[in-house]
């Protein structure tokens, strides 16, 4: 089977490189450094899922100048024709995609692919609310599937991704979407990853969105995950951040779905305890990270230079506090210091976040 990654960055660079060492062919977009790396060298997994070097056919767009790792001016050639589809008759066509680039890139990259996914499952793997949806009201012959990717990846340097955390990837099916593509898309992926199958996605998502408030802060002081929990005045802003986007959710009518040790029983107790002993939570859940420092991936984005999407992460929580006629303004206030570290390129100290963050009393 013939699988595309559309955005090779840290998720979409894993989830291809352990597609590849399963055997599958596997075809991938990227741009700039990452594209040439690839070509030139292969995308190289190292961390929690052990090393790999795969050599994926590799493109801005599907359907581009494609070309295998090793097969550029000083490589050696290496076209893979080994899988059960290559030298058909379809064009080079995948039968499966993954989109994996950041929400607000999500649109132009469907749109600049539109032709190759017609009719192709197509799992949207991607933070925040409403990804999969907007893909499928954008290509509306093509089957979508909604993911969430659990597992914690690294985009090191170009051509070179890594696994820090170890966790599974959730898969749910939209309305429209038929049995066969999403049995066709878990059964697949569950090739070489380890695939859940969410029945209540919408509160997955919620769930995930709980589990990223862990990034605005990396984003804004520079300090890993686990750095930022273990300071005391960061751990504070966190643990506001994530209450207020509790009750964002309950207004909504939202049931929290189980997932990396969160589910609605937790979530609720956090929302009802003392803001000292609901910080307990944000420590077990860096706990669960383990010793490898976690950057999270706004702080990647930022030191890479690129856009956040941050608008879609604590974002998404004030645009649904407005839906319910409420205010988020913790979550509001982090999105603010991340769109400035965006334009400024400085880090802020714990004690100018503490200052800048409206924290309840």
């Amino acid at each position: 089977m013939r699988i595309a990654v559309i955005g090779a960055g840290a998720v979409g660079g894993v989830i291809a490189a352990v597609a590849d060492r399963a055997g599958y062919e596997v075809m991938v977009t990227a741009r700039g450094d990452q594209l040439e790396a690839i070509r030139e060298h292969g995308l190289h997994l190292t961390g929690g899922w052990g090393e790999h070097t795969a050599r994926p056919r590799a493109s801005a767009t599907l359907g581009g100048d494609d070309r295998a790792a090793g097969s550029g001016r000083h490589g050696r050639g290496l076209v893979r024709d080994d899988g059960p589809d290559a030298g058909g008759g379809d064009g080079g066509r995948p039968q499966l995609a993954v989109l994996t680039v950041k929400a607000q890139d999500a649109r132009a990259a469907l749109a600049e692919n539109a032709n190759a996914l017609h009719g192709v499952p197509l799992v949207v793997v991607q933070n925040g609310l409403g990804g999969a949806d907007a893909a499928a009201s954008q290509l509306p012959g093509t089957p979508v599937i909604g993911g969430l990717a659990l597992f914690a990846a690294s985009y090191l340097s170009p051509g070179e991704v890594a696994i820090t955390t170890a966790e599974p990837t959730y898969l749910g099916r939209l309305p429209g979407t038929s049995l066969e593509a999403f049995d066709l898309a878990a059964d697949t992926l569950g090739g070489f990853l380890e695939i859940e199958r969410a029945p209540n996605f919408l509160g997955a998502q919620w769930t995930k969105l709980l589990v990223n408030q862990v990034n605005a802060l990396p984003a804004i002081t520079g300090l890993s995950v686990q750095q930022t929990v273990a300071d005391d005045a960061l751990r504070a802003v966190l643990t506001a951040s994530m209450r207020e986007a509790v009750g964002v959710a309950r207004a909504r009518g939202i049931r929290f779905e189980p997932l990396l040790g969160l589910d609605d029983e937790v979530l609720t107790r956090l929302a009802a305890a003392t803001p000292a002993a609901a910080e307990d939570l944000p420590r077990a859940m860096a706990a669960r990270m383990g010793p490898t420092p976690n950057p999270a991936s706004t702080l990647q984005s930022i030191r890479r230079g690129q856009l956040t999407e941050i608008d879609h992460l604590n974002g998404a929580v004030v645009a649904e506090a407005a839906k319910a006629g409420l205010e988020a303004p913790v979550n509001a206030a982090l999105v603010a210091l991340v769109h400035d570290v965006e334009r400024t390129a400085h880090f802020l100290t714990p004690a100018e976040v503490t200052r800048a963050t409206p924290l309840p009393h």
